[in-house]
């Protein structure tokens, strides 16, 4: 089985748009029929993210930490202990591609870490924007992490020691946790995302405050 975890604080916004696309992406002809377990890891919720998710029919776990990396953390330990081989990682404010799924597996790697297409623009300043693309690297080789865009195997996940308990840049952390492991990553551009480039982020140090960061620089 391959396990797709999504960690939601509030997001009914855009979580149908996030669900649809992994839904999408989990019924890609190249993965040849295997079940895929979606997921959605709701801590925290008190708006209508929870129905939203259950209308789409995936699994729902709730938690109350407002912590990323505790919600992500746990939704890896669900799946692993319904068989997951594979987790991928992804975040409410985005919209996997069709082939994500599969782009990461065929890599042949034991984790994958793929860029970021940001969706829309209009609600930043052009500077931000150009800032953000004369330091951004979306093709192969590049060493950008983003929680949204994430994959390893079952049994490297569990050599690094999950997720740790950050509330900030837990991506970062495991992968970190991944390189001092010998976990051989894939630094690709093939499995694709799209997210969104909102003010109002969810978590403190995440995507959306870089942004705003580099309006100021």
């Amino acid at each position: 089985m391959i396990g797709v975890v999504i960690p939601v604080h509030n997001e009914a916004t855009l979580l149908d748009a996030c669900l649809s696309a992994a839904c999408r992406a989990a019924a890609h002809p190249r993965l040849r029929g295997e079940a895929v377990g979606i997921v959605v890891v709701l801590d925290s919720c008190d708006d209508l993210s929870a129905a939203l998710a259950r209308s789409r029919g995936v699994d729902t776990l709730e938690i109350a930490a407002r912590n990323v990396g505790i919600a992500r953390a746990a939704g890896a330990d669900w799946l692993l202990a319904r068989g997951a081989r594979w987790l991928a990682f992804t975040d409410a404010d985005s919209r996997v591609a069709p082939d994500w799924l599969a782009a990461q597996l065929a890599l042949g790697a034991q984790a994958v870490c793929g860029p970021v297409t940001v969706d829309d623009w209009t609600m930043h300043h052009e500077r931000t924007r150009a800032a953000f693309y004369r330091t951004y690297m979306n093709a192969d080789g590049h060493r950008h992490i983003h929680g949204a865009n994430l994959g390893v195997s079952a049994r490297a996940y569990r050599r690094a020691g999950g997720f740790p308990p950050l509330a900030r840049c837990e991506d970062v952390a495991l992968v970190d946790l991944l390189v001092a492991a010998g976990v051989r990553i894939a630094w690709s551009a093939a499995p694709r995302v799209i997210t969104s480039a909102r003010i109002d982020s969810r978590a403190r140090g995440g995507f959306g405050d870089t942004l705003a960061e580099l309006a100021t620089s």
